[in-house]
């Protein structure tokens, strides 16, 4: 059956289809293979919320030369796991989100050297202040990476904005926040209140500032521009829906 095939999300196979689309149904909007349905590798159909999304996923199918590899199609990785992780319990996923609100990376400062420290400041400052706003919380921050706890109420709240988001969309923020290390960068970046170009500059501070300072290093270069593909198809995700 269409999509059986790519249940191990790691291996490439044969091309077995000659061309994807989209397709509106009652519920949902299908992507097709040669007419007939994708499934998961749960086996649920491939079912998405908005045509767009959909498109864009057909397009992914479509782009596969003779080899089908899922390690290309982050769109279509995205939508199995909103449908085959998330769905089944959304509560329990939306949790394992907002645990970052205790250990945001946007709370933790360096204490030198000052470029670095002023940096941080220029970046990071204005999206605690943004969330401050957003979500009525207060961030309590610290220099190295000892941990500091914050105020309860912050983590309730801010694990309520995840809460309230639905499969679909708790499976394009996932990406954004565990690459960042910050459900803050994640937040403003899903609600619009940053682009994706510093929401990146944000999420990689550190790493970028070592590079101009110690130089590159091929083999974190490559790590690091493989983050960018996740983060960058993440943010597409949602703009989707």
């Amino acid at each position: 059956m269409a999509g059986g095939p790519l249940a191990d999300a790691a291996r490439a196979v044969r091309r077995f289809y000659r061309r994807a689309t989209a397709s509106a149904e009652e519920v949902g909007v299908a992507v097709l293979l040669d007419g007939r349905p994708v499934r998961t590798p749960g086996r649920n159909l491939l079912r998405l919320p908005t045509e767009e999304l959909a498109e864009a996923i057909a397009e992914e199918w479509n782009g596969q030369g003779d080899d089908v590899d899922p390690r290309t199609m982050l769109l279509t990785g995205l939508a199995n796991a909103a449908i085959d992780r998330v769905a089944p319990d959304p509560a329990a996923f939306a949790r394992t989100l907002a645990a970052y609100a205790e250990s945001d990376l946007l709370c933790y400062r360096a204490d030198g050297p000052r470029s670095l420290v002023e940096r941080q400041a220029r970046l990071w400052d204005p999206l605690l202040g943004w969330a401050r706003k957003r979500f009525d919380v207060e961030f309590e921050t610290a220099t190295g990476i000892v941990h500091r706890a914050q105020p309860p109420a912050t983590v309730e709240r801010l694990a309520r904005a995840v809460a309230a988001r639905g499969p679909f969309q708790l499976a394009g923020l996932s990406p954004l926040v565990t690459i960042a290390g910050s459900l803050v960068v994640a937040l403003a970046l899903a609600e619009g209140a940053i682009g994706v170009e510093p929401a990146w500059q944000a999420a990689t501070l550190d790493e970028a500032w070592q590079a101009e300072h110690w130089g590159e290093d091929e083999l974190a270069a490559a790590a690091l521009a493989d983050r960018r593909r996740e983060f960058d198809a993440a943010y597409r995700f949602l703009t989707l829906l």
